[in-house]
């Protein structure tokens, strides 16, 4: 038997329904869609594909429906470079995504379908996590899971490398994602944690707090038993607190240091954060290649910034070539 690709991240593999609208509707308010289509989303799925574009060898752990949706989804990772063989089948409805997109590539996500919220491991799935160098999990993912694997990586005799992105708000998470208990797990646990500015504002109270908690984390003073201090710094995890167009905030190796984002014409902004997410991990956590903090951040940000340049979460995810030249043509 092989063993799992070096890479496995744990999250939906969705149909997202993407709505061209004229503006994003205030409350009460309306607007007008010039456009609709359907196109493949769900962050596990965009995290992964991602990956596999920059030429990551990369499997996928989720679930989905028995049902049109379902289908599309499983066909479509078939014509990709993912593993898709721990992607299992269910008797509910699969996850999709209705995405309001307005013409400044802002946009508003509504998630249904009970397909990746009932997802649990299997005995092989946890045998697989356990085997694996790196693995991904996003905060939409169950909690259970989210445990589980928390569980099965610390147990591990070999640990594998451990990446989370709070991807949301703590109250969309609450009874289909990750708990705050959980999530505080992983930020003591994890070699690299990722969050939104809105995602970060939900869990921390605020970028100053976030920054203060994940430098303390880092440091082993939540009271987890670990003084990480006594480490030498290339040794800390990493943190990453995404701004959007204004850039991120890296907490890393010992210092706080403030990155900007690329600036091109966005076409669409969805998926543009997993881009980010799987470029981090390319340049930090994949192969132990040790990039330092500038390379990984501006490796990630220049495959969010292409990826923004085209509609639709995964049409526009860059080759390992398209991100060095986009790097080059800029003077980096």
């Amino acid at each position: 038997m092989t063993g799992p690709p070096p890479i496995l991240a744990v999250g939906a593999a969705a149909i997202d329904e993407w709505y061209a609208v004229s503006n994003l509707p205030e409350p009460d308010g309306g607007a007008f869609a010039s456009e609709v289509t359907t196109a493949f989303g769900g962050v596990g799925a965009n995290v992964c594909v991602a990956l596999d574009r920059l030429g990551r060898d990369v499997g996928l752990v989720s679930r989905v429906g028995d049902d049109e949706y379902g289908r599309r989804a499983r066909e479509y990772l078939a014509d990709t470079g993912v593993d898709a063989s721990r992607v299992s089948v269910g008797d509910d409805s699969s996850t999709r995504s209705v995405i309001l997109s307005d013409p400044e590539g802002e946009r508003a996500i509504v998630t249904t379908g009970e397909s990746f919220r009932r997802l649990r491991l299997s005995e092989a799935d946890r045998a697989a996590l356990a085997a694996t160098e790196t693995v991904f999990v996003t905060g939409y993912t169950p909690d259970a899971v989210s445990r589980a694997v928390l569980d099965t990586v610390e147990s591990a005799a070999d640990p594998p490398a451990l990446v989370f992105d709070l991807s949301g708000r703590v109250e969309e998470l609450v009874g289909r994602g990750t708990e705050p208990e959980t999530v505080h797990r992983f930020l003591h646990a994890a070699d690299l944690f990722v969050a939104g500015d809105v995602a970060a504002a939900a869990y921390f109270g605020g970028p100053d707090a976030a920054v203060e908690r994940v430098a303390a984390a880092q440091r082993g003073r939540e009271g987890d038993g670990r003084d990480r201090s006594r480490l030498p710094v290339d040794d800390w995890p990493r943190t990453v607190l995404t701004h959007g167009a204004d850039g991120m905030t890296v907490v890393a190796d010992g210092a706080v240091t403030a990155f900007d984002a690329f600036d091109v014409d966005v076409a669409d902004a969805t998926g543009a954060g997993d881009a980010f997410v799987a470029g981090l991990i390319d340049r930090w956590i994949a192969g132990r290649e040790g990039a330092g903090v500038a390379d990984g951040a501006r490796f990630a940000a220049a495959a969010a910034a292409i990826n923004c340049t085209s509609r639709f979460a995964q049409t526009g995810l860059p080759t390992r070539d398209d991100v060095e030249a986009f790097l080059a043509e800029r003077g980096r």
